[in-house]
């Protein structure tokens, strides 16, 4: 199970599933407090703005971030659920969580996953980047971007609200 949430509701969020898996994602000079319950080799912090285009002083995700991103997800031996958040719990983390579920569930439908995000987080709006490198790294032939975009913008949010994914 990947739970996905804010920067905010990080530390409630691993008590209250018993994860003892993090995957952080956020800008340089955001501060993540690892709960003790985390042991270090179990926390990913990976440092991007949440960015589609390069822009001048910020670091767009690129492929080394997602590579990062799946070595983690595939050393999971899902026995306990993981967490993944970042800043608000919208964009890099929802991504985040989709590529891992594809990446995982390999014969599962791009659009389905999609569907499911929506209907979980209707503030999820997925880092278009992230799912570009994903979708390349993966072999899935552009359908992780179409499905991505089919379900469109989020509703406008501050914070999204914790969600659970199943892969």
């Amino acid at each position: 199970m990947i739970h996905v949430c804010s920067l905010s509701k990080v530390e409630e969020t691993v008590a209250r599933t018993g994860a003892e898996r993090l995957l952080s994602l956020l800008a340089v000079g955001t501060e993540v407090i690892r709960p003790a319950s985390i042991l270090a080799e179990n926390h990913l912090h990976l440092v991007m703005h949440d960015i589609a285009v390069a822009q001048e002083g910020m670091t767009m995700p690129g492929e080394e971030h997602v590579r990062a991103l799946l070595d983690f997800a595939y050393r999971w031996d899902r026995a306990k659920p993981m967490v993944v958040h970042c800043y608000a719990g919208i964009s890099r983390s929802t991504a985040s969580a989709y590529i891992i579920a594809a990446a995982l569930a390999p014969k599962r439908d791009e659009a389905e996953l999609a569907k499911t995000l929506r209907f979980l987080s209707p503030s999820a709006t997925p880092n278009p980047r992230l799912i570009a490198v994903a979708d390349t790294l993966l072999g899935r032939d552009g359908r992780m971007i179409s499905a991505i975009e089919a379900i469109g913008r989020g509703a406008d949010a501050f914070e999204g609200a914790p969600f659970e994914l199943n892969i």
